[in-house]
């Protein structure tokens, strides 16, 4: 009697080195399903929807060189998943987990409409959760101990697709039909492992030159990463950690598994500090908050490495990790504002757009999570700008209106003369915004802040 079972691809849309699908293709035969869930299309902000669909219309391009077509269907998986499972008489379901509350939500949704197993994997991560303990057996709270022993543990060895047929998806439920438009070019588990193979070529380099912002200095696989066109254990291996740069790399690997194991643990990471003494923080409100954030969101608060990153977020979807914590302190520290509100607007703008990684170092920022930055740590944006711009490459590449200030003068233009501005072509306050807050005054109201609420807390 033939075996057939159905693969449920959510963010790991690839087919090799992926337990699920190595599991569905152990059988004689293997249905690939993608659900489409409106809800999370209108959340995800233009650049991951347009990245995801196009990572879904690049599986498919995989299944169909295996002689099969990927399986869409739009809706609830709730509905959707048990019904599909039905109708090919599927023995389980096989699926990669996830760590979020929304994604455990759905799928004991799922289970209790199934009438058959569901098969678990850990397809996103290096390590799956439960796996990295202290010697007590808990999950550190701090980074460093739990990189010792991340880095004690084998990799896990890769999985590999089984013999299975791969069925052809029946008329109606091809990524274009459900869309009822043309999706975004595909691109797929191929681009990246490209990419991850020109990324090789320079990652020795990485510990010297990740922190510079206007070179191509990181590897630029997050989206891949967050949407398993690759492995993460398969990048760990592939780079290994016999060179520096190879070691600091692999080391970013783990940063992304620790966020994940805590968010395992604390599916309310974006929603609640993990100090719970800084929920009381009394952030800024009222119209001039308001006005603060949309200026941020803007890229108009006149600290020119801050409005760079912000205005390359808004027109590209991506922002070096260093610029980042640069924004995100600036809108917490600067502003007062309170970090959830920014991670929600990173989470829906970034192409990479997380909640693990996003929250964990939102949080990390705000000095609110575990192993966080202290509270009075505060990122001073003049300071960060010289130091990881020091010639203004990356300002003028997105401030065009500064681009004819001096190297020195570019990152805090309001300290210039008049007559210097004019001759730059820039009138502070209708060509560029004069900064709306002052540094060291708002880094002295934050720290009051967090005193305070450390002060009631106790």
């Amino acid at each position: 009697m033939t075996s057939r079972a159905l693969a449920w691809f959510r963010r790991d849309l690839r087919l090799h080195d992926n337990p699920a699908w190595a599991a569905a293709t152990s059988r004689d035969e293997a249905v690939a399903l993608v659900v489409l869930e409106p809800a999370l299309l209108a959340a995800a902000g233009p650049w991951r929807r347009r990245a995801y669909l196009g990572a879904v219309a690049g599986l498919d391009r995989s299944l169909r060189s295996w002689g099969g077509a990927l399986r869409v269907a739009t809706g609830d998986p709730a509905e959707v998943v048990p019904r599909v499972a039905a109708e090919i008489g599927a023995e389980a379901v096989a699926v990669n987990a996830d760590v979020t509350r929304w994604s455990a939500s759905r799928d004991r949704r799922v289970e209790r409409r199934l009438q058959r197993p569901t098969e678990r994997h850990w397809g996103t991560l290096v390590h799956p959760p439960g796996s990295v303990l202290t010697r007590a057996g808990g999950l550190s709270k701090v980074f460093t101990p739990f990189y010792r022993r991340w880095s004690e543990r084998p990799l896990p060895a890769a999985t590999r697709p089984g013999p299975a047929v791969v069925l052809e998806a029946p008329p109606g439920s091809t990524l274009t039909e459900q869309l009822e438009e043309e999706p975004p070019s595909a691109w797929g588990e191929q681009e990246a492992a490209d990419r991850l193979e020109a990324w090789l070529e320079r990652v020795d380099c990485y510990d010297e030159h990740r922190d510079s912002v206007a070179t191509e200095g990181t590897s630029g696989l997050s989206v891949a990463l967050r949407f398993g066109l690759l492995s993460a254990r398969g990048v760990a291996a592939a780079a290994g950690v016999h060179t520096p740069g190879r070691a600091a790399f692999v080391r970013q690997l783990a940063w992304r598994d620790w966020y994940g194991h805590i968010t395992c643990e604390h599916p309310d990471i974006d929603r609640v500090a993990l100090r719970p003494e800084y929920d009381r923080i009394a952030w800024a409100a009222g119209a001039v908050a308001e006005a603060g954030f949309e200026a941020w969101r803007a890229g108009r608060t006149g600290y020119p490495i801050v409005d760079a990153a912000m205005r390359e977020l808004a027109t590209t979807g991506w922002m070096h990790n260093r610029l980042r914590m640069v924004a995100a302190s600036f809108l917490v520290k600067d502003l007062l504002i309170d970090w959830r509100r920014g991670e929600r607007w990173f989470r829906r703008m970034l192409t990479d757009g997380d909640i693990p990684q996003n929250a964990g170092n939102w949080q990390w920022v705000a000095g609110t999570g575990p192993d966080a930055a202290p509270y009075f740590r505060v990122f001073n944006p003049v300071a960060q700008s010289r130091r990881h711009d020091p010639e203004g490459q990356y300002l003028r590449r997105w401030l065009p209106e500064l681009a004819r200030l001096a190297d020195e003068a570019i990152h805090e233009p309001w300290r210039l003369a008049p007559a210097v501005l004019a001759t730059a072509g820039v009138r502070l306050g209708v060509d560029y915004p004069a900064p709306i807050v002052d540094h060291d005054e708002a880094r002295e109201r934050a720290l009051a802040a967090y005193r305070e609420a450390l002060d009631i807390s106790g």
